[in-house]
């Protein structure tokens, strides 16, 4: 099910809302949220559900076993346990057919024909980061950073959150923990004006500005062997906008539903477009993965600590796994080590940087990630290659791309939206007159374009 649909919208929500609120005791609370998330999940699949009960049991479990034991063996393996049966199901549904494959051609390459078989294996919407939950949840109360709960209820519902569940934020234990303890005692007119504004401000962002660039770009992608010089810098430029109004459009959508809930979700965009460095970026871009890869890879690899070159063997291979997370391929795996590399070559040259104007020092780490989204973006290194070549030599325009005009003006919204305007966690919030109006507006047009098409699943999805 997707949120910016009209089962979600006008069926599912209202019915999760006012039954939630309805309740008035924690568990029943707790189990009211658990049991509409795994509507809300098998609304896609519920074949999969299993999986996600299995993941959360195994996880509260290890829990339950490090509240109990002291002993450091005993503790490690309450540890390693459930971290490595979660991976090996990410492992398995997300990565199976890739490592077959590769194994094929490596072989090949070696002269010594093997074959793989691969699965017909259907991706779990959503495993990457629900895993990721379970997995911090392990990790932090093995640290002692938390201390795990012993009510499976709210575990369950931790872990099964639909406004978070399928895409994020990632969302660790302790940052939530203090809202679910209080869960019985949220104020529903506390943060409703918040919560609604974060929704159809997310919701504007995914359907008129993300689904409106795809709408053109799309198609054009589809023939990128015909496209111009000009019209695959408007495709790349196109999709570099589309994917930030898209995810971050979800994350506000996911944030506002968890206000309407009395929970409080993390920020996961910090107008990263507005970044003076690649660091800064990854400071801004995708909050909740980038600090979770600093915090439970790169920190444990050893982080800063220890000569120069292990520092930057750290940031390497977080960003190759990083890139890897993000789906089985191996422009994913270059997109990683590519950011790597620029991450590496700012920490040894930043200061140099430094000394660029600001205007440039944005530019240029809006168009350094911009061409780690060619990679991103395509099918493989082919594609790649073919769109870095019609972007650096000129290719006349035999044809106009179909919408060009409403791509343009598109464009320059999303630019001084991305750029230039405050993002959602800095503004206020409040309903006035005028405020309204625009909203009411906006949203009715998003209902329109949802109501008058099928409506387009988020991209993080497929991750």
């Amino acid at each position: 099910m997707l949120f910016n649909s009209i089962p979600f919208l006008f069926i599912f929500l209202p019915a999760a809302y006012m039954g939630f609120w309805q309740l008035r005791k924690k568990n029943h609370r707790f189990v009211w949220l658990t049991l509409t998330s795994y509507v809300f999940y098998g609304m896609w699949n519920y074949k999969f559900c299993g999986l996600m009960v299995l993941s959360t049991l195994v996880s509260y479990c290890a829990g339950l076993g490090l509240l109990r034991w002291q002993e450091p063996r005993v503790r490690k393996l309450c540890l390693i346990a459930p971290i490595t049966i979660d991976l090996l199901l990410l492992g398995f549904f997300k990565y199976f057919n890739f490592i077959g494959e590769t194994l094929t051609h490596l072989s090949g390459w070696l002269h010594a024909p093997m074959h793989v078989s691969t699965l017909d294996i259907v991706l779990p919407v959503g495993i990457s980061f629900y895993t990721f939950h379970t997995i911090t949840y392990v990790v932090d109360s093995y640290r002692r950073v938390i201390v795990p709960t012993k009510n499976i209820f709210e575990f369950s519902c931790y872990v099964s959150l639909f406004s978070q569940l399928v895409a994020g934020p990632i969302v660790r234990f302790r940052q939530i923990e203090a809202d679910l303890d209080n869960l019985d005692r949220a104020d529903r007119k506390r943060w409703l004006d918040r919560g609604w504004s974060f929704f159809a401000i997310g919701m504007m962002k995914k359907v008129l500005i993300a689904d409106t660039i795809a709408a053109i770009i799309n198609p054009a992608l589809k023939e990128y062997g015909q496209l111009s010089t000009f019209a695959a810098w408007l495709c790349i430029l196109g999709y570099t906008y589309q994917l930030y109004f898209d995810f971050s459009g979800y994350s506000d959508m996911a944030v506002g539903l968890g206000y309407l809930f009395g929970i409080r979700l993390p920020q996961n965009f910090n107008s990263p477009y507005k970044a003076a460095s690649i660091t800064e970026l990854w400071h801004r871009w995708h909050i909740s993965l980038s600090t979770c890869l600093r915090d439970y890879l790169y920190v444990p690899l050893g982080g800063n600590r220890g000569p120069g070159w292990k520092t930057y063997r750290n940031v390497m291979i977080t960003m190759v796994l990083g890139g890897l997370w993000h789906g089985a391929s191996w422009t994913f795996v270059f997109f990683g080590g590519y950011h790597g590399l620029l991450l590496c070559l700012h920490k040894a040259w930043g200061k140099h940087w430094t000394r660029l104007p600001g205007i440039m020092q944005r530019a240029g780490t809006f168009f350094l990630f911009l061409f780690g989204l060619i990679f991103f973006r395509s099918d493989g290194f082919g594609m790649a290659w073919m769109f870095l070549v019609r972007m650096f030599s000129w290719r006349a325009a035999t044809t106009a791309l179909p919408g060009y005009y409403v791509l343009l003006a598109v464009l320059v919204l999303a630019a001084g939206i991305a750029h230039l305007a405050p993002n959602t966690f800095e503004l206020k919030h409040e309903w006035r007159p005028w405020t309204v109006t625009a909203f009411a507006a906006a949203y009715l047009a998003c209902l329109l374009m949802i109501g008058g098409g099928h409506p387009s699943p988020f991209l993080y999805f497929q991750f």
